[in-house]
Order: structure tokens, then C-alpha cells, then sequence
């Protein structure tokens, strides 16, 4: 059995676990030999990684080692914590294993949330205040909701109503659609009218230089469980 660790170095006696930063997977050509791969970080990070692994015929089983600021993904699935996982694995046991879909906006990968709406601004004045004693935590999200919400207050109503406006937040997938916001992707075609845009992709802020958008689920991903 062969794991990778991505981002962080962890050893376990009885388990051969190689490491390496997310920034070498490109060079790592290898990836379909490993059985499992360890995500160290938050839902950006699994965004990242997958993002890079995506095209791959047979991809490893993802084991979370949740230690971002929100951690969805993490908290969808009631991931345990990485010691129970390895300690499993080691005893030759197969740990429970669920799938979570995973889909594209235009060429990039995003498992849970995109958009272009209140989420987007938010992560940015949070991102903002990422400095001295709120570097980590959760009190810069706290102080970035109280700031924006006024404005959130007035906006939201017309930007449900835009056509260049949406959010997908797929853990609400109770709600279909509701003007611009979609519970579960579909195929879902956007008009930004525009070539340059910012975006929020699972935390991520990105730049897409492209006016027309097009979102459908393309895979899915098998993580560990309880």
C-alpha cells in the first residue's frame, strides 16, 4: 500500500507515506500508483490539488486532513481525524469511503461553491484582513459578515435577479434553483458580458478571462469517511 501526502510531512511506522508540496504534483508522474493521497489543508487546497489530478484515469482515494478555516468538504463528509485513518490502514482494514461529485467552470475544477456574489466579496475583505492577530481563526470572517451586511442587505434581492450574477453552494442542494442561486449544478450557461472576471471557486478567489461561462459536473471523488 503507497500513500502521498501532499503539503505536509507525516510518518506512520507500519505505512509507506511520501511526501511532497502541492506545487511538485506536475512533476510527480507516478500519482496512479498510490492508493490513497492525504490532503493537507482546506477545501482550497483539495480544490488545487484535484485541479491537477483530475484527468487522471484512476485517481487515488482522498484522506482529509482538515486544517483551513472552514473545512466544508471535511464537515460534509464527518471526515475522522488523520491518526484513526492511518492506524486503520495500517491493521489492513479499508477504511468507509464516500464519493462527493466534483465539476468544471469552463476549464477549472470547484467541488462545493462558485460564484460571483456575496460569497466572493466576503472572502475577499477577509482575505483583507488576514494580518497580526487575525491571521488565523475565525474572528476576520466574523468582523468581514458584520461589515457586509448591510450591504448584503440591500444588494442580494437585485443580484438574485441578474443574469450576470450566480452562486452555486451545492451542500444546499434542497434548493434547486432559486433565481441566480443553484443548489446542485447542472448545465448551467453564463453571459458575464465581459472578458475579465473574479470568481470564487471553494474559497479560492480567481481571475477568468473568459465572457462565457459553462458549469456541469464532470466526476466525482472517493474520500474517507467515518
Amino acid at each position: 500500500m503507497r500513500v502521498l501526502s501532499i503539503d505536509k510531512t507525516i510518518q506512520h511506522d507500519k505505512l509507506d507515506i511520501s511526501c511532497i508540496k502541492a506545487s511538485s504534483l506536475a512533476n510527480h508522474h507516478d500519482i496512479e500508483q498510490y492508493d490513497y493521497i492525504i490532503i493537507n489543508g482546506g477545501d482550497g487546497t483539495i480544490r488545487r490539488v484535484l485541479n491537477q489530478l483530475h484527468t487522471l484515469n484512476n485517481l487515488p482515494i482522498f484522506i482529509l486532513n482538515p486544517t483551513g478555516s472552514f473545512n466544508v468538504i471535511a464537515k460534509i463528509h464527518k471526515v475522522p481525524p488523520i491518526e484513526v485513518v492511518l492506524d486503520t490502514l495500517a491493521n489492513s482494514k479499508l477504511p468507509q469511503t464516500k464519493k462527493h461529485h466534483f465539476s468544471k467552470l469552463n476549464d477549472d475544477i470547484f467541488l462545493f461553491s462558485a460564484g460571483n456574489m456575496g460569497d466572493l466579496q466576503h472572502i475577499s475583505l477577509s482575505e483583507t484582513l488576514r494580518f497580526g492577530i487575525l491571521c488565523n481563526g475565525m474572528l476576520k470572517y466574523i468582523i468581514s459578515v458584520i461589515f457586509l451586511l448591510p450591504m448584503h442587505l440591500i444588494i442580494t434581492p437585485f443580484m438574485l435577479m441578474s443574469s450576470k450574477r450566480f452562486f452555486i453552494f451545492t451542500p444546499a442542494y434542497f434548493i434547486k434553483k432559486f433565481g441566480s442561486f443553484y443548489g446542485e449544478v447542472r448545465d448551467i450557461r453564463i453571459d458575464l458580458e465581459n472578458e475579465y472576471n473574479v470568481l470564487e471557486l471553494d474559497g479560492d478567489i480567481v481571475i477568468i478571462h473568459e465572457r462565457y461561462l459553462h458549469i456541469r459536473q464532470v466526476g466525482d471523488i472517493s474520500i474517507v469517511t467515518q
